[in-house]
């Protein structure tokens, strides 16, 4: 039996919506304040396996992007418990984590450091960081003079070429140009295949979903919908969309 790299068991996050940023801070000194209790995620369990390749589908509001939070330790369960073996690599907020002063070098350190990465590893990847990015000759200006899409590659570059053992995609390849998403997809292709990484592949377009996955997990409203095979959950998530 494969490794179990991400176990949620019974997971429920509730947020708490103040009607303003006044009542938010006066929250934390009087528990008297109302709010509204919004339940993102509602008493969720799934396991994925080491090498599998999972797609999560879901309109906007479903719950994804707090699944993929509390995964990468950004949110935290309000109950149940979340286990994840391995290390994380988030193709999420691509330019999060950059210091705009510090040049393109050096804010591979940096992003590294963040990841928990030791910097003799960061030393032995950082021109194959450098090439992926084709930055060669911007990679020693500071990150401010950067385009978006140049910010964008580079945080893409990072991500992927620091061998994960996971990785999250969240409607990160479309980065840059068409010849440079075209490379993007080959590069994910190529870790889950030879590295045999876990691949957490959220998305809308169910073609490239195919494409990565021969699992999907379709959440509806914070709860877990349908978990199973690719096409069927296709089926169901299209479903979900055409409600009203």
């Amino acid at each position: 039996m494969s490794e179990t790299v991400i176990k949620f068991n019974n997971v429920t996050k509730t947020y708490k919506l103040f009607k303003s940023d006044k009542k938010r801070l006066l929250y934390t000194f009087c528990k008297k304040i109302k709010y509204q209790e919004k339940r993102a995620v509602d008493n969720v369990s799934f396991e994925v396996k080491k090498g599998e390749s999972v797609a999560l589908f879901g309109k906007n509001g479903a719950g994804k992007s707090t699944i993929l939070k509390m995964i990468t330790g950004v949110a935290f369960p309000t109950s149940g418990t979340i286990e994840v073996n391995g290390r994380v690599s988030a193709l999420l907020e691509l330019t999060s984590g950059f210091d705009p002063e510090f040049t393109g070098r050096e804010n591979i350190y940096l992003k590294g450091q963040l990841l928990g990465i030791k910097n003799q590893e960061i030393k032995e990847l950082e021109q194959e960081i450098i090439d992926f990015a084709e930055l060669e000759e911007y990679i020693d200006q500071p990150v401010r003079t950067y385009s978006s899409g140049m910010k964008a590659r580079l945080g893409f570059s990072i991500n992927v070429n620091i061998r994960p053992e996971i990785l999250i995609v969240d409607e990160a390849l479309s980065v840059g140009d068409e010849e440079f998403k075209n490379k993007c997809t080959t590069k994910v292709n190529e870790i889950i295949s030879k590295d045999n990484v876990t691949l957490l592949f959220v998305t809308h377009s169910v073609e490239m979903a195919r494409e990565f996955c021969k699992r999907g997990i379709v959440m509806e409203k914070g709860k877990l919908k349908y978990d199973g095979s690719i096409d069927e959950a296709i089926e169901k998530y299209e479903k979900t969309v055409k409600k009203k």
